[in-house]
């Protein structure tokens, strides 16, 4: 088996599995969450692990050390800002809109009825490909 069989394989594995938990919410939650927490425990005590064996992994997993060297790589990688703070906050300051919080009663109701136009709208468009569907199909 080649490395490219195995990862399209876990990938397939990992839609079935997210399709089957996000039926439940509240078990995926606790799933997630857990493992989430055990995976940066792993990695916080294999840090402290590798400092104690001193010489260079000691510099490398010094805590002030270690704060400057993932800074600038999270920084690098655009991943500093989207974590601290968040793409739906960047977008909605760069959009000049007001937090879900800040909007009044009126304006949620606003984009809950815009929404549901849009979703009815998109029925119609549904229904009136499957009626062009249908008259092509009897014409064949």
């Amino acid at each position: 088996m080649n490395m490219r069989s195995i990862i399209k394989y876990l990938d397939r594995l990992e839609d079935r599995v997210r399709g089957r938990l996000s039926h439940r919410s509240i078990l995926y939650a606790l799933i997630g969450g857990i493992s989430v927490v055990l995976f940066w425990r792993g990695v916080w005590h294999t840090a402290d692990i590798l400092m104690e064996k001193g010489g260079v992994w000691f510099y490398v997993f010094y805590e002030p050390s270690t704060i400057v060297w993932t800074t600038l790589i999270l920084l690098l990688t655009g991943l500093f800002v989207s974590f601290f703070i968040g793409d739906r906050i960047l977008l909605s300051g760069i959009k000049r809109e007001k937090k879900i919080e800040e909007e009044t009663e009126e304006e949620i109701q606003k984009e809950e009825f815009e929404i549901k136009e849009m979703q009815r709208k998109i029925g119609e468009i549904h229904k009136d490909l499957q009626e062009i569907k249908n008259v092509i199909s009897k014409k064949q």
